[in-house]
């Protein structure tokens, strides 16, 4: 957040509280950005390397992975569409594999220290793991699905950490780049966090048997499914594991929610 202290023909000019000036130029002014008013705004380098401020929002700042899209090559690098007018580098030798224009990528933004710039880096693993995670099991983390796996997908955690979604744990389709909120299901020796989309074992059995009973009121009160369904079709039917739904099935008959018939279950509230 910087103050407006002057105007000028190209912009305002906005200052910090060690009395610090930069430029925010006139496509980004409103009317509402009076001398003395406070504005929020984010500041980089232009191309010519002079501190300038703008309004829009990057889509990852200095510290944090992002999965970007590359715009364009040239002999100093790639550059990603970062959510800015000036493009987001990746110098060659930050680069994991040659990029290429049109994909995305992982990638982890930080200050230059030699050239004060802001850049990027695709050897995203030297960024990761360096403390030990402090994470309790079911605790809820966001994560950045990066990579697919043989086992699922590789994720990066609350920005720090190194995760995995096991791919026989997942009822429901995610994709490389995708953001979630997702649950400790434990931390390994190495750091490394398995991670569940679900939560502990009651609060899926609680929500799944949520939608079950929600379910069940769609379709005239009752359930064609049990303990002699497929797990494919209790998969495609509810997202979950067949172990996962007949936990939460026992649990709607221990709340006397539903009964047991001779076509599968019934819905007893109203």
């Amino acid at each position: 957040m910087l103050r407006v202290s002057r105007t000028s023909d190209y912009g305002i000019y906005l200052v910090d509280e060690a009395g610090h000036e930069v430029l925010l130029p006139s496509r980004y002014v409103t009317e509402e950005m009076k001398e003395g008013s406070d504005v929020e705004v984010f500041v980089y380098n232009d191309s010519e390397d002079r501190p300038v401020a703008t309004t829009e929002r990057p889509v990852a700042t200095v510290g944090e992975f992002a999965f970007l899209s590359v715009k364009a090559v040239n002999r100093i690098g790639a550059f990603l569409d970062w959510g800015l007018m000036k493009d987001l580098l990746v110098p060659y030798n930050q680069q994991q594999d040659k990029m290429t224009p049109g994909r995305a990528y992982p990638v982890y933004i930080y200050l230059d220290d030699a050239s004060k710039r802001i850049v990027a880096s695709a050897r995203i693993g030297r960024f990761l793991g360096n403390l030990y995670p402090d994470l309790k099991r079911g605790q809820k983390v966001d994560v950045l699905i990066y990579k697919r796996t043989p086992i699922g997908y590789a994720c990066i955690v609350d920005n720090a950490f190194k995760g995995m979604l096991y791919s026989n744990e997942l009822f429901r389709p995610v994709e490389i780049g995708n953001r979630l909120e997702a649950f400790v299901k434990g931390v390994r020796e190495d750091g490394k966090i398995d991670l569940t989309l679900g939560g502990d074992a009651a609060s899926r059995s609680a929500s799944l048997a949520e939608k079950i009973e929600a379910y069940m009121r769609r379709c005239g009160g009752s359930l064609d499914l049990g303990d002699h369904s497929s797990p494919e079709v209790i998969r495609f039917r509810f997202q979950c594991s067949k172990k996962d739904f007949k936990k939460a099935l026992g649990l709607l008959l221990k709340e006397g929610k539903i009964a047991k018939d001779a076509d599968g279950y019934a819905l007893l509230t109203p």
